[in-house]
């Protein structure tokens, strides 16, 4: 790909994804895979503002082997090091910037059950920081075609041309013209817009409870908080600093309340988890929870992940995107829940989203979880979405609201 049209994108992440501000200190999260898009990235942070930017490397195959190799003691411990550097960022809150590549397969052999583990011992040091900085940082989550991802999608391309349409497919995604003739951060100052009135109409209506129907068998209804708001594209920390999250991002999302739930829903996607690949399942809930689910490929690794804590069995957020969207327009399976989830409608089991709650920041974490705001260690979206797909919306004045008609808006 040129490096001109790499830079736009890289300032379009820095500009309007992690939208930098002077003075502001950056982290970079990236695979070794994607080190000359990173230089560039870099540059384009310090030409934003940026005073100081780091890079923490990993590498998927030693991550495997540290996984497979370390006692589970071993992987289970937070050294201090790790929590004085969680610390110290809590105080300077580094606008973080996280750029995905690796492949969908890598973690395939693993000792699940000791990653699990290990995970969730992790997870009870490093919450109350992470809990510290949540809603106080800017941070952006996109994607560099990688080697192993790329021969994933285009396994009929050699190595260098699959790279290539693995590029074109992640730029077009994010709204970055190829072809140089369209400014993609005025692309993302419209998008946003488009989000925000649909947001406002959705806000409107006072939505009391979703129902899904689907040809595949879904069946699924599920009741909202009665404080909260739909929210997409971009949004505002405690601070008032803008930024957009994701890119790309077509979703506008919700936070259901915990606990109701009830019926069930049939995946359209593959879900990418923990490097594996889930294919074909269901989840069927009840009271909220799910009870039960079946998994044509990894159900054993589907079972794992809804008993990682106590809350990931419980929906976090309900996500509406139309099967028009530019992703689900190319055709292409990411095998990449960035993209794929901004394909078309999803829900995720686990974490939900406090600022979805009207005010949040007048609520303690506690009283926001008292709301029904779900807790987990899992934020973990999965698809449901296709042309078949019709939600309908119950409001607290007892209307019923046609929200999707055959995969795409109803309004």
């Amino acid at each position: 790909m040129k490096k001109s049209v790499l830079t736009k994108y890289a300032r379009l992440i820095a500009r309007v994804g992690a939208n930098i501000k002077k003075g502001q200190q950056v982290v970079i999260n990236a695979e070794l895979d994607c080190p000359d898009f990173v230089e560039i990235l870099v540059k384009e942070c310090y030409k934003a503002g940026a005073s100081k930017v780091s890079v923490e490397w990993s590498h998927q195959p030693v991550t495997k082997l540290n996984i497979n190799f370390r006692s589970l003691d071993v992987l289970s411990t937070v050294e201090g090091w790790e929590v004085a550097k969680l610390e110290h960022r809590t105080e300077i809150l580094p606008v973080t910037i996280y750029l995905l590549s690796e492949d969908p397969d890598g973690l395939n052999g693993i000792d699940r059950e000791k990653y699990q583990k290990a995970s969730q011992e992790r997870y009870k040091i490093i919450k109350p920081l992470r809990d510290k900085m949540d809603n106080k940082y800017q941070w952006c989550i996109a994607a560099v075609a990688g080697k192993a991802w790329a021969k994933k999608m285009f396994p009929g391309l050699k190595s260098g041309a699959a790279k290539e349409k693995l590029w074109e497919a992640i730029l077009k995604a994010s709204r970055v013209d190829v072809e140089g003739k369209d400014d993609p951060i005025e692309n993302w100052h419209i998008h946003n817009e488009t989000l925000k009135s649909k947001c406002a109409y959705l806000n409107s209506l006072g939505i009391e409870s979703l129902h899904y129907k689907s040809e595949r068998g879904t069946d699924l209804k599920v009741g909202m908080i009665k404080d909260a708001m739909f929210l997409g594209g971009g949004e505002y920390t405690l601070q008032g600093n803008f930024f957009n999250p994701n890119i790309p991002s077509e979703e506008v999302f919700i936070t259901p309340a915990r606990g109701k739930a009830e019926g069930i829903v049939y995946s359209t996607k593959p879900l990418s988890y923990r490097g594996e690949l889930i294919e074909n399942f269901s989840i069927r809930f009840e009271n909220g929870k799910a009870v039960e689910v079946h998994a044509e490929k990894n159900e054993k690794l589907l079972e794992l992940m809804i008993n990682l804590d106590e809350g990931s069995s419980y929906l976090g957020e309900c996500a509406l995107v139309p099967c028009s969207s530019p992703i689900n327009k190319t055709g292409i399976l990411f095998y990449n829940t960035l993209f794929d989830e901004n394909a078309v409608c999803h829900l995720a089991l686990g974490e939900g989203f406090t600022n979805s709650i009207k005010d949040f920041e007048q609520y303690t974490l506690e009283q926001l979880h008292q709301k029904g705001v779900n807790e987990s260690m899992l934020h973990e979206d999965f698809m449901i979405g296709d042309e078949t797909l019709s939600i309908t919306a119950t409001t607290y004045n007892g209307d019923v609201v046609e929200i999707f008609r055959n995969g795409e808006w109803a309004f």
